[in-house]
């Protein structure tokens, strides 16, 4: 049962198969099921739409549990971002544990040895997603190659627009000649040139990750 000093409790979210709150009777349900219900014994009822909740209880965080993205919390506000986010990997056919592990390495919020721990936490926005896919889709990528792409390499939604991927581009085509089928070729075997930003020219500088030497 509840107590009067239970103020701010906290949902919890396991991508996996569980919906679950303190003082509430839980339920399993699967990654897939669109709509479950969660009964509390304060009488609140929490309706349940794959991975996103709604309540008339004022939640200040919500906490995501998975096997795939370790303890994520976030506010209420935050969380709605996040699942907004989620939206534009849905052409891709990613299940909801993998779009959280994809928004999560590319964000800083699971540990990515590519990002050397420089990686800021960042919580994904919809049109920052968005744009990075579409710049993808530009460079003649079907959303066959950015599921491929993405699941290979899901921290290029983390990269800069402008400042690595548009600049990493340029350079492959005036550089190295290559465009068009090659330049897709490339980026389905190595999507990580996307995100290079230093090149060592042999004396290295340990971001071994995003240098231009292993290419």
């Amino acid at each position: 049962m509840l107590g009067k000093s239970f103020a701010t409790p906290v949902l919890t979210f396991n991508s996996a198969s569980c919906f679950s709150s303190p003082g509430c009777e839980s339920i399993s349900t699967t990654a897939n099921t669109l709509v479950g219900y969660v009964n509390c014994s304060s009488s609140i009822t929490f309706n349940v739409t794959r991975g996103s909740w709604t309540s008339n209880y004022p939640f200040k965080k919500w906490t995501l549990h998975s096997t795939a993205t370790d303890n994520i919390v976030l506010t209420e506000e935050e969380k709605k971002t996040w699942n907004d986010s989620r939206q534009a990997l849905s052409a891709l056919k990613f299940s909801p544990e993998e779009e959280d592990k994809i928004l999560g390495k590319a964000f800083g919020h699971i540990h990515s040895p590519y990002w050397y721990e420089e990686r800021k936490k960042e919580v994904p926005r919809l049109e920052v997603v968005n744009e990075i896919l579409d710049y993808l889709r530009s460079l003649s990528l079907t959303d066959d190659d950015l599921t491929k792409l993405v699941k290979k390499f899901p921290e290029v939604l983390g990269c800069s627009l402008e400042d690595e991927m548009k600049t990493n581009v340029e350079i492959l085509e005036k550089q190295w000649g290559i465009e068009g089928k090659t330049l897709r070729n490339l980026l389905l075997r190595n999507p990580k040139v996307l995100g290079y930003n230093v090149d060592c020219k042999g004396d290295c500088v340990a971001k071994c990750t995003r240098c231009w030497a292993r290419f």
